[in-house]
């Protein structure tokens, strides 16, 4: 009898819920594969299909998807702060929307949009000053900047890199968020940023870093491109001060540390050889971004 109670079935809604968490969370570079392992795992595609709408769109906003609009040289951050229906999104270079089938990964459906106009001057004038920042500092990087108005003016910026490597068994992704409120009438803005970084590398073990950091300042308020070059100074020593730190992380781990972060995972015959990962230049990949 004992013996029975663990052989209640899990109701097919507790399965889309655990599919749903498995997908929200894949690794970088790396949803697909969770995506079918989780198919073969559950062996029905209509618990599946029940799952992955909403989990496919959470996690594109998230990881700061980048998707080209064909006809347009810059790449667009799919995030909630471009979000204007469950499946649109705001094209900020352009002033358009798009469609995106989360799945595909495609665009389609592009349409005029009319922008915030009393968010628009700030809104351009960051969005040219940031696009210098990442040019220097960020070898894959991808950026958008989004503006709303209520009584005060939002400017919200959004970054994202991320390097590949499945060939040498590890993915990796920066993005970073800064939401900036101008008060109407108001000598300074607060500014709010949100720094995160995760890495995965999977060849002799599973070790997974996510690192995040938090950031609040302000800025003066002058001309729209006066205000954005302080802002883009701003986030560029925030980034910079926390990428050191991370640097400075690897280099410091002692052999103590590694221990208490491997008991936490799967049991392996091997020690994990972090030299080895810091051979295939992750920290370098990071500090480069």
């Amino acid at each position: 009898m004992a013996s029975d109670s663990f052989e209640t079935p899990i109701s097919d809604e507790e399965k889309a819920n655990i599919a749903s968490n498995f997908i929200t969370h894949a690794p970088p570079g790396e949803f697909n594969e969770v995506l079918n392992d989780v198919r073969v795992l559950l062996q029905n595609d209509s618990i599946l299909k029940g799952a992955s709408a909403e989990s496919f769109a959470s996690y594109n906003m998230e990881q700061f998807l980048p998707v080209k609009l064909d006809d347009s040289d810059d790449l667009v951050i799919v995030s909630k702060h471009g979000q204007i229906e469950d499946d649109r999104f705001i094209d900020p270079f352009q002033g358009r929307s798009f469609k995106l089938d989360h799945l595909r990964k495609e665009v389609t459906d592009i349409r005029d949009h009319d922008m915030d106009s009393q968010a628009e001057p700030y809104r351009k004038a960051v969005q040219e000053a940031i696009r210098g920042y990442i040019k220097s500092y960020y070898p894959h990087g991808v950026f958008s900047v989004f503006g709303n108005s209520d009584s005060d003016i939002t400017i919200v910026i959004c970054i994202e890199d991320h390097h590949y490597q499945a060939k040498n068994y590890w993915n990796g992704r920066w993005k970073s968020e800064w939401i900036v409120t101008i008060p109407s009438g108001g000598n300074f803005a607060t500014v709010k940023g949100s720094i995160k970084v995760q890495v995965h590398y999977y060849e002799d073990g599973n070790v997974q870093l996510v690192t995040s950091k938090e950031h609040e300042d302000q800025v003066d308020v002058t001309t729209e491109r006066g205000t954005a070059d302080k802002l883009v100074k701003l986030i560029g020593s925030a980034e910079a001060a926390y990428q050191t730190s991370i640097s400075e992380n690897y280099n410091n781990m002692s052999d103590t540390a590694f221990k208490a972060l491997r008991r936490q995972l799967p049991i392996t015959r091997s020690k994990l050889d972090w030299n080895q990962i810091l051979s295939y230049k992750i920290g370098k990949e990071l500090k480069n971004a």
